[in-house]
């Protein structure tokens, strides 16, 4: 979300500066490729020597380069994401320093290893070089450590150079790479567990099978998702149904045999995280406690089109969690009380009035236990003195999924059900369930109200028919919705976020009669664009909109025409 500052200064800021783990470009020298590097081949001089490439993505070029005679270009296609990787020895319980130089597409760079969490940087992409940079501690197991690169799918080549993994080798030097699997067609998976079930989707869980390269999973018979590891979510499943399911192996020989079946049976549709005021189908509203150029609003003025209203934004405090709010005084409340009054006049008239943390700016960090505590606590203690009715997570900066999730279990512990709970997650935060975004979603997802991704401020994106969208049309809104929805997601849990005008984001603007078009296209199979969805969804939540303010300065266009065809979906 924008925070407050012109649209103008946003609209070039947002995608190209705050990204988290991005370094300052000048810290390791040209050429650093001595001996205080643990990688081998780092500058890709030797070709792809010591790197291995998925999908056969990468090439060493030699145009363009940072320094040396060569770089490493690689390329996403279809469903790979072009990682690039070498493994290394390392000692336990230590810390390394890993850096590189990249330019072109989205491009990644991090490390994993046995007993080590997986930590990476990212940046859009540019023209020039420019360096990331991050910090490894190894754990107390580790003795392995491997070093990635890759893109993002859908997005052009990206390009590396002159990474450094610096600090105390281990004793093996480095990890040859994994030898070629086997040539005969694998065996039947083994180990098919069942690990979660929502009302509308069902966890599988197995054992790797040698030389396997894929894994399908079949429902009731019939052949249902295809994926590379070893756990899946199949989504679009009716409430209270008994499925059966097998998984088979794949690999360039041929098919396995298929595993032993398994059965698993769907929970009842849900009915918490609603609050006490929020329809199955509703429209969310960010609100601004700032003053942008766009239009001065009391929270009594923001109109009953709104069922939630996101007040953007809480503030960080020094202590790492907590989380407080200053009413700006630019607003022209005479007083706090008469601000808790208007939340209280909204709340009679059947909307829900939630805290949201996070935005564009906002940088609230919960990474470990104790900010967990910090940010639940002081989290309920804002729900208690204003009376809001929930939180919103639109944190930007990243988060950490694990921690979160213990936060928001807290939160809900103490509230219920009644609890309001909303994310504004960015569309590059929710394209897989390994993102910690999805992970938070589908860890909390027995509570969670909707999740509202942020259709804007965003590159073409692969929708979950591993097509590529661009920005700004019914395709993307319907193609990029239905991965949340086919991954794990309850339909009443997904909703749709767009810019209230074309100054309220840097891109991604759509009209309202869009907005109603892809929710047709979602809930009853009409007015599609070129993508069809794999089934229909009638509990899809509804909209959100960036912000109250911004279609107040449009003369509520976008209020008036998607606040009554939501609530004409019901």
């Amino acid at each position: 979300m924008f925070a407050a500052l012109t649209t103008g200064a946003l609209a070039g800021a947002l995608l190209f500066t705050g990204l988290p783990g991005i370094a300052t470009a000048g810290e390791t020298p040209v050429g650093t490729h001595g001996a205080d590097n643990l990688l081998v081949n780092p500058g890709f001089e030797s070709g792809l020597n010591g790197w291995t490439c998925s999908a056969n993505s990468g090439t060493a070029v030699s145009d363009p380069v940072r320094s040396g005679s060569g770089a490493l270009s690689a390329t996403p296609a279809g469903s790979d994401n072009a990682r690039c990787e070498q493994t290394v020895s390392v000692r336990p319980d230590s810390e390394y320093r890993l850096s590189g130089w990249v330019r072109g597409g989205y491009a990644f760079l991090g490390a994993v290893g046995p007993g080590t969490e997986q930590v990476s940087t990212w940046t859009p992409g540019s023209g020039a070089w420019q360096e990331l940079s991050l910090t490894v501690t190894t754990g107390p197991g580790t003795e392995e450590l491997t070093v990635f690169t890759h893109g993002w799918y859908g997005t052009d080549t990206y390009l590396v150079d002159d990474l450094v993994l610096a600090g105390d080798p281990g004793e093996g030097g480095p990890v040859d790479p994994p030898v070629d699997p086997p040539i005969e067609p694998p065996t039947a998976p083994a180990g098919v567990n069942v690990t979660g079930t929502t009302s509308t989707s069902v966890s599988l869980e197995w054992r790797a099978v040698e030389g396997a390269e894929r894994y399908h999973v079949a429902v009731n018979g019939e052949r249902r998702q295809t994926v590379t590891g070893t756990s899946v979510t199949i989504g679009g499943l009716s409430p209270e149904t008994a499925y059966r399911l097998r998984v088979t192996a794949e690999n360039a020989r041929g098919e396995s045999a298929p595993s032993a079946e398994v059965s698993a049976t769907t929970r009842p549709a849900p009915g918490g995280g609603n609050g006490p005021g929020v329809p199955r189908h509703a429209v969310t509203g960010y609100w601004h406690n700032f003053d942008n150029n766009s239009v001065i609003q009391k929270l009594r003025d923001v109109p009953r089109d709104f069922d939630i209203i996101a007040v953007s934004f809480a503030d960080a405090t020094p202590n790492t969690g907590e989380i407080e709010f200053n009413l700006d005084p630019s607003l022209g409340y005479s007083s706090e009380q008469e601000f808790k009054d208007d939340i209280a006049a909204k709340q009679a008239e059947g909307v829900s009035v939630i805290i949201s943390v996070g935005g564009e700016v906002g940088n609230v960090i919960i990474n470990d236990a104790a900010s967990a505590r910090r940010f639940a606590d002081s989290t309920l203690a804002l729900m208690a003195e204003y009376g809001f009715d929930g939180v919103d997570i639109d944190l930007e900066h990243g988060i950490n999924a694990t921690h979160l999730t213990r936060a928001m279990r807290d939160i809900h512990a103490a509230v219920g059900d009644d609890l309001v709970y909303t994310m504004a997650p960015q569309t590059i935060d929710m394209q897989h369930t390994g993102t910690e975004y999805f992970k938070l979603a589908l860890n909390t997802r027995d509570f969670l109200t909707v999740v509202n991704m942020q259709y804007y401020n965003s590159g073409s994106m692969m929708g979950c028919d591993n097509r590529v969208y661009s920005v700004g049309s019914v395709d993307f809104l319907t193609a990029l919705a239905c991965i949340q929805l086919e991954n794990g997601l309850d339909a009443s849990q997904v909703g749709i976020g767009v810019p209230a005008s074309p100054r309220a984001a840097g891109n991604g603007y759509v009209s309202p009669e869009t907005v109603n078009r892809a929710l047709d296209c979602l809930t009853r199979g009409a007015n599609c664009g070129s993508f069809t969805p794999p089934r229909l969804y009638p509990d899809l939540r509804g909209a959100m909109t960036w912000s109250t303010n911004w279609d107040a300065h449009s003369g509520y266009a976008w209020s008036s025409v998607v606040g009554p065809h939501v609530r004409g979906l019901s």
